[in-house]
């Protein structure tokens, strides 16, 4: 009964109410996977965002890089890079972390087009990110401004999986072992190039198979069992 009233479908079909004609439209009349579903039944989306810092109010984004898991599989032939426009200088410390420089942000795509194709590429799976605020904040920020409207669908935060798997085996959670880079190292995965959008979504798909190897070593659970916890759940 709760999940009927408050769960992720019955906050789509109020928002699918509430949208105008537009992307976030077509994007809620799409439905919310059921959360009983398998979880390796489930299409995943792993997002990640490159910005200019980490006020939603007062930064932005400056690249996008996404890539989709099914079947408990890391499909490299959806992977996404895509530069966001922007004709504000790029502060030095942010063009030497991204590697992104103001010739570049110029040629890029506008934030409101990306954000529309990125809706069509979520529609209908599960978000996974590291520290999912960051992605959520900033999407919510531009669905409000340009659709007048809330973004919202499920997510699945690797930040928040590790914490569980820490708390599981009685250790020490420090802010530091929760990074992306210093997870991977946990379970001995390859070190990538950091602070680019698509090598990150990738590092964060490797982290969550195997985060979920961790916690559910049978690969047995369902959707609801990893919703647990996360925003918005």
């Amino acid at each position: 009964m709760w999940a009927r009233l408050f769960g992720p479908e019955s906050k789509r079909l109020r928002l699918l109410k509430q949208s105008d004609q537009g992307p976030l439209l077509d994007f809620y009349r799409q439905a919310f996977v059921d959360t009983k579903t398998p979880a390796r039944g489930v299409d995943y989306v792993v997002l990640d965002f490159e910005t200019t810092g980490l006020d939603i109010h007062n930064d932005h984004i400056i690249s996008i890089g996404l890539i989709e898991i099914r079947g408990f599989s890391i499909h490299l032939d959806t992977a996404w890079h895509q530069i966001i426009k922007s004709t504000r200088d790029m502060p030095g410390e942010t063009a030497v972390i991204h590697k992104i420089t103001d010739d570049m942000l110029v040629h890029g795509m506008e934030v409101e087009d990306a954000v529309v194709k990125l809706l069509q590429r979520m529609k209908g799976k599960v978000l996974i990110a590291h520290h999912a605020v960051i992605e959520l904040g900033f999407l919510n920020k531009i669905c409000q401004k340009y659709f007048n409207q809330e973004f919202y669908m499920p997510v699945i935060d690797t930040e928040l999986l590790a914490k569980r798997v820490f708390s599981r085996h009685h250790q020490e959670i420090k802010s530091s072992s929760l990074r992306l880079f210093n997870l991977r190292k946990k379970y001995d995965l390859p070190a990538y190039r950091a602070h680019n959008a698509l090598s990150d979504a990738l590092s964060t798909a490797e982290l969550f198979l195997a985060l979920l190897n961790d916690l559910y070593p049978k690969q047995d659970c369902r959707l609801k069992d990893l919703l647990k916890g996360m925003p918005g759940s």
